[in-house]
């Protein structure tokens, strides 16, 4: 008889912890998704989940908190939250019982192979060592072999000649992130657009700036809109079609930001359009997407619901966006780039993600580059994931001249104790379809990659790579020491595929 009431108490038990587990799951689907993609707990490990991110996300519907993560509802006569504090701690005991005590890392598919390769580096004259470097920008000049580069701690733009000499340096308002060159006008000296960030840190102000500037007099800057919320990103283009350029502007915010259009007036004005009001915009593309004479927009959105929008000209001054990817929040979605990887003929989309700053700072499995090939009619298929901790950014192009497709990628929130290599790696394409050798060159001890851009610099027929030092901050590893030179602001790996042949 004992045993049968035994039983009967662990079948009831158990139906009620089945019944909990439900509900917390429906509750993360509901609350989450208004937001963003629902998160399963298998994307962190249990800690990450109670003392970082679920803390994080209570005050966001209405519930307090206490201490690290101690919650309690709302006090009489204050509004009430979008959950009860009852579905609150179901919804947080399911992600406790679910979440695993710790991640498993990735396996690559590929070793990462330690070795040389046909790059060589060029470093730049740094008269003043104990200064500390942090790159916001590095960039090739297309009508020169200079190279022009940003940091942030001094808000300068600094301008460098092929041999690493600097030629001047200019104060910014704020660090710039991005810098578009405009073309050559008779008896006009070169010019350029600099997006200024405003603030590095995830803040609210609106203190960015997209400017214009003579490339040539380094006093003047002309302010084309200020008071931008951390924009990092600035492209050109015709939207409507008037003969006048507009500006496209990435404004990543914080909790605030948007996607904007810069519409050109007469007398080189402009006015601020909204195409989307929400933050994140981090990367986008300008293209007739849909073959109708106009220009589109491609975006990655980086904050909150991140995914890929396309964003289609009606060719009546406005807009009409539809998501062609999503990912989930805990991505950290940092760039993309439209590249035919398979060559048939249509553009596909390398995908990076890998941004460790925020409430889950841990090594996470599902970091890396991603392809995903084009179908037609806007629809993409995840082909190919190569798993790299913290991945920043990727270039797809042929960089030994070999009539395959290779890729090279840098990674700020890198695996910095156990693979460093994986800062910089150069994926080396073979004959098989999306099949890539990767390399960690040599240089793990050159700098802190944050930012990186590609060129023919020496004009010998290959592409030469600038990769930008971040130097100081931003370490996610507890007890982990930089090892790396932190004075030194960029390196370029010169390509010398072309002299060996």
């Amino acid at each position: 008889m004992r045993k049968a009431i035994y039983i009967g108490l662990v079948i009831i038990v158990g139906c009620q912890l089945r019944e909990k587990e439900e509900k917390g799951k429906v509750l993360a689907d509901k609350y989450c998704s208004g937001c963003h993609l629902p998160v399963a707990p298998a994307l962190l490990d249990k800690e990450t989940w109670i003392k970082h991110v679920l803390p994080a996300m209570a005050p966001r519907l209405g519930i307090h908190v206490w201490g690290e993560y101690q919650y309690y509802p709302p006090m009489p006569g204050e509004p009430q939250g979008l959950i009860t504090f009852n579905d609150w701690t179901t919804l947080v005991e399911y992600y406790q019982r679910q979440a695993p005590e710790r991640l498993t890392p990735a396996k690559p598919p590929v070793a990462l192979q330690h070795d040389s390769s046909f790059f060589s580096i060029i470093r730049p004259v740094v008269k003043d060592s104990a200064v500390v470097a942090a790159t916001t920008l590095v960039s090739f000049h297309p009508g020169s072999s200079d190279i022009f580069t940003s940091d942030g701690n001094d808000n300068s733009l600094i301008r460098w000649n092929m041999a690493g000499q600097s030629l001047y340096k200019r104060r910014l308002p704020s660090p710039a992130t991005d810098i578009l060159y405009l073309p050559d006008q008779p008896g006009q000296a070169p010019q350029a657009i600099l997006t200024e960030i405003g603030n590095v840190r995830a803040l609210e102000s609106p203190a960015g700036i997209v400017t214009r500037i003579n490339l040539a007099d380094t006093s003047r800057q002309q302010d084309l809109m200020p008071f931008l919320r951390r924009p990092v990103q600035t492209l050109a283009a015709d939207f409507d079609r008037d003969g006048l350029t507009d500006l496209l502007v990435c404004a990543f915010g914080h909790n605030r930001g948007g996607l904007y259009w810069l519409k050109q007036l007469p007398g080189q004005q402009y006015r601020q359009e909204t195409i989307a009001e929400v933050p994140g915009a981090i990367h986008a593309e300008t293209g007739d997407f849909n073959q109708d004479g106009y220009t589109d927009i491609m975006v990655l959105f980086a904050a909150g619901d991140e995914g890929i929008w396309l964003y289609e000209n009606n060719r009546k001054g406005g807009f009409t966006g539809a998501n062609i990817l999503r990912f989930p929040p805990l991505y950290g979605s940092t760039g993309f780039q439209l590249t035919d990887i398979n060559q048939d003929g249509k553009p596909d989309i390398l995908y990076t993600c890998g941004d460790n700053a925020d409430y889950s700072t841990i090594l996470k499995p599902y970091h890396g580059i991603y392809i995903y090939l084009n179908e037609g009619n806007h629809k993409y298929r995840q082909a190919w994931f190569y798993p790299v901790n913290g991945c920043t950014k990727a270039v797809a192009a042929d960089f030994n001249q070999d009539g395959k497709m290779d890729i090279a990628s840098i990674a700020f929130f890198a695996d910095l104790k156990n693979n460093p290599g994986e800062k910089f790696i150069l994926f080396e394409g073979d004959d098989r379809p999306l099949s890539f050798t990767p390399h960690a060159l040599p240089i793990e001890k050159e700098g802190h990659w944050i930012c990186m851009d590609v060129k023919d610099q020496d004009q010998d027929g290959d592409l030469d790579i600038i990769l930008g030092n971040y130097a100081a901050g931003f370490i996610i590893l507890q007890d982990y020491q930089p090892d790396w030179k932190e004075y030194q602001p960029f390196i370029v790996l010169r390509n010398n595929t072309r002299r060996q042949r």
